[in-house]
């Protein structure tokens, strides 16, 4: 009975250890994760108010926000980092709140469990920890600014300013643990020989998906900072980072994902990098000593454009390394792989080429600059629609080894030397590139009245494509894909008839008859994947392990 007693005592004791360290993380990943706003010496922005003038165009001061007849939002910020960052809040404050929504709903889809969530939740914190450390107090205090017009439904995953500060290391997070799932970018330029009348023209495709959704709401962001120079960038609802700008000196940056390591901690994350550099270098070697001031933790290529210096580099970035492609010829071209001495021979670079759609992409890339011959801002905006795979074979619609592959959140082209952007409008970059000249936006001193700002003379019509059968199809595929996505029945064969060529809706098909356990039908499904182009490597390996369970469940 003794030994019971001294037995159950000490079962009690190391329970109750066990309970006080899950007490003690619990109250540590609770105190990590709740990021304080930094202190504010005049917080008078706060109770700015702005002016509604109709149902879509807004003034606060000299700052605006409207809707162009584009389906494209147009908004003018200025002023130091709080009062910019209060007044893009409150002109946009009913896009911040969608796309947190829009955010969530994806969340909630891919992780339905609220247990999940808020392991999430902490993890992201614990993970963030030191992120406030690695961001500028400029920044910081432009994000708690918009941050104040945040929705306040979501204070269960945070506060307004840690979620938003955490948003900013989204794209980060997800290029490092889903390795490309979200990320695939393309960009290139040409300059002298290669460009029709000799000046720069830089386009490039930001295929960043989070669900349809997301890519609505884009806002072409035009900011005048009281330090730094003005500048623009296609941007969404409560983000102030930057993937695609050009500033007044005719300095561009894009950003494009390469392979990373799963991080221990975060840095800075990439758009920030991204932003500091368009508002604060105006050539080439400014734009790399500021890229080398600032810790990342996963690896990007910045397509750095420089009107001044008449061509353009890729500033190559790892979390420790950094290198500078400089092709020393009238043109470049990137795609989501390392290219420099340094790093194109790496491990993870090594893996990319070998595993990755971007070496495919970037070769479909090089036969549609070749056969364009010299460049103009249509042919660039030709080339970034280009759907079809090498030598101009059907790939299916989507795939990510295509130019185009129906997810990107915006295509835009640059004539830096010109001061002149054309940004993508809906769907996908398959309508209007509206021209936005940068000498006469910033010109403007405030808008009093509604009125369209781009300069509809350059306007490049919408693709004829859409008018097509085949992007009825797409659409028509794109909705049967949704459908399984939330769990419903369809017609596969239906689905594959709107996209015969497309392996990815063959593997739709064979994992909807797998979980069926209907394993003849999965297998000749998984078979026809195999007879098209397939995106990756681990995708195919992917569809060779099921082909393998099917034939293990038929003995």
């Amino acid at each position: 009975m003794l030994k019971t007693n001294r037995f159950t005592r000490r079962l009690l004791r190391v329970f109750g250890v066990i309970v006080l360290l899950f007490v003690l993380l619990a109250i540590y990943l609770v105190w990590v994760s709740d990021i304080k706003p930094p202190k504010i010496a005049n917080t008078n922005a706060s109770q700015l108010q702005r002016t509604q003038h109709d149902s879509s165009f807004y003034t606060l001061n000299n700052n605006w926000f409207r809707k162009s007849n584009s389906g494209l939002y147009e908004m003018y910020v200025e002023g130091k980092p709080f009062d910019r960052g209060a007044i893009n809040g409150k002109l946009s404050k009913e896009l911040i709140q969608s796309q947190e929504d829009y955010f969530a709903e994806q969340l909630d889809k891919m992780i339905p469990s609220s247990f999940y969530q808020h392991f999430l939740k902490y993890f992201i914190g614990w993970f963030n920890r030191k992120l406030p450390d690695n961001i500028t107090e400029e920044y910081k205090e432009e994000i708690y600014g918009v941050s104040l017009s945040a929705s306040d439904k979501y204070d269960y995953i945070g506060s307004n300013y840690s979620r938003l500060l955490n948003y900013h290391a989204a794209h980060d997070i997800g290029h490092a643990l889903q390795n490309m799932a979200l990320v695939g970018c393309t960009s290139f330029g040409t300059w002298g020989a290669m460009s029709q009348d000799s000046t720069m023209i830089i386009g490039r495709n930001f295929d960043f998906y989070v669900n349809d959704d997301f890519a609505k709401n884009k806002i072409v962001l035009f900011c005048n900072p009281a330090q730094g120079h003005k500048f623009m960038s296609v941007t969404w609802g409560g983000f102030i980072g930057v993937v695609s700008g050009m500033n007044d000196k005719g300095l561009t940056v894009t950003i494009n994902a390469d392979k990373s390591e799963i991080p221990t901690s975060s840095a800075t994350p990439v758009s920030l990098v991204a932003r500091e550099i368009l508002q604060y270098a105006e050539n080439i070697d400014q734009a790399i000593a500021i890229a080398k001031k600032r810790k990342m933790f996963v690896s990007e290529s910045f397509l750095i454009g420089s009107a001044e210096d008449k061509k353009a580099v890729i500033i190559e970035k790892t979390p420790d390394t950094l290198a500078v492609y400089d092709p020393q010829q009238n043109y470049i071209m990137c795609a989501n792989h390392f290219q420099s001495d340094a790093l194109k021979n790496s491990e993870a670079n090594k893996v990319q080429l070998k595993e990755n759609a971007s070496p495919y992409r970037y070769e479909r890339l090089t036969q549609l600059m070749q056969q364009n011959g010299q460049n103009t801002v249509a042919k660039t905006i030709a080339i970034l629609r280009d759907h079809e795979g090498l030598n101009n074979t059907n790939i299916g619609l989507g795939n990510e080894r295509a130019m185009n592959q129906f997810i990107a959140h915006h295509s835009i082209v640059f004539e830096p030397e010109k001061l002149k952007v054309w940004v993508s409008t809906s769907p996908w970059m398959l309508g209007e590139f509206v021209c936005y000249d940068l000498n006469k936006i910033f010109a403007l001193n405030g808008l009093t009245t509604d009125k369209e700002i781009y300069d509809s003379a350059s306007t490049i019509p919408a693709d004829s494509f859409i008018q097509t059968q085949q992007f009825k199809n797409f659409v028509q595929y794109r909705h049967y894909t949704q459908l399984l996505s939330d769990g419903k029945n369809i017609n596969v064969d239906s689905m594959i008839a709107d996209n015969p060529e497309y392996y990815h809706a063959y593997v739709l098909a064979g994992d909807y008859y797998y979980k069926k356990e209907q394993w003849q039908k999965a297998l000749g499904y998984y078979q026809a994947a195999l007879t098209k182009v397939v995106t990756t490597k681990p995708e195919e390996e992917h569809i060779k392990k099921q082909i393998e369970a099917c034939r293990k469940k038929l003995l």
